[in-house]
């Protein structure tokens, strides 16, 4: 998440992307700053964290290893660059935290570009856009033109979830409820506790997949610019490699090929 997510902790990636599964366009991300080296990857080990519960982005296997359109990405531009990957599960509220006391060199796991995130680390170039849905029960009535007295639900530190509170907490006698993963807002969802979730459009169909009797996407898409990228440290040159990579793996059409095969659009 999120994005997908605020930094959010909580986007409420981050926050972006806690306050992050609420985004804003990169401000700037293109340009280095001119005064930090490129890293030398070639031969090298980059630590990429993900949170591994945010699929189709990110997902942890039965057998505890970690899948998704984010590991993907970032195994290609380890490849792009000649270095390797090892990839390391994160809990999101911690996922920035975790970068800025080094426990790995970067973040790659849906997380939006946010102003909030981008005071504490530097963003790459987007690799993803997203767009947010309502996610409800088709037969409940569930109006989002006309949203009153329900209990609606989100991820924390995300930009859905930020997004539900500035709108929705506490105007026209609606509750929001927030949950660590969409995993459990679903599951609310599910259960009748919650009248509609507001999440990433592949968030979404990811759970559709598996829950398609009942549940849909109702409305149209709310585009709010929720750009994905890649975090690391501030003023570190391994950004300007990470662009690099990503510019190739996008012209030589992997990066489509991604898509496709994570989202199959």
């Amino acid at each position: 998440m999120f994005d997908l997510r605020l930094l959010w902790p909580s986007v409420t990636i981050a926050t972006a992307m806690s306050l992050a599964a609420c985004s804003q366009p990169a401000q700037d991300t293109a340009s280095a700053d001119a005064d930090a080296p490129a890293a030398d990857t070639a031969g090298k080990t980059i630590r990429i964290a993900t949170e591994g519960a945010y699929p189709p982005f990110n997902f942890t296997n039965a057998d505890g290893s970690i899948g998704g359109y984010d590991v993907d990405v970032a195994n290609a531009l380890c490849a792009q660059m000649q270095a390797k990957c090892e990839i390391v599960a994160q809990d999101w509220d911690g996922i920035i935290p975790g970068l800025l006391a080094q426990k790995y060199d970067a973040v790659v796991a849906g997380m939006s570009i946010t102003p909030e995130r981008q005071e504490k680390v530097d963003f790459t170039e987007p690799y993803f856009a997203n767009t947010m849905v309502w996610l409800t029960d088709i037969n409940g009535g569930f109006d989002p033109l006309a949203i009153k007295s329900l209990n609606l639900g989100g991820q924390r530190s995300t930009t859905p979830g930020a997004y539900l509170q500035d709108n929705y907490e506490g105007k026209d006698g609606n509750t929001v409820q927030l949950y660590d993963n969409y995993d459990n807002a679903y599951l609310d969802l599910k259960s009748g506790r919650s009248d509609a979730v507001l999440a990433e459009k592949v968030s979404a169909k990811s759970w559709l997949k598996d829950n398609p009797e009942g549940f849909g996407i109702v409305g149209d898409e709310i585009d709010n610019d929720d750009n994905i990228a890649i975090a690391v440290r501030k003023g570190d040159g391994l950004r300007d490699d990470f662009n690099k990579a990503l510019s190739e793996i996008r012209s030589n059409g992997e990066l489509a090929r991604l898509e496709q095969a994570n989202f199959g659009e």
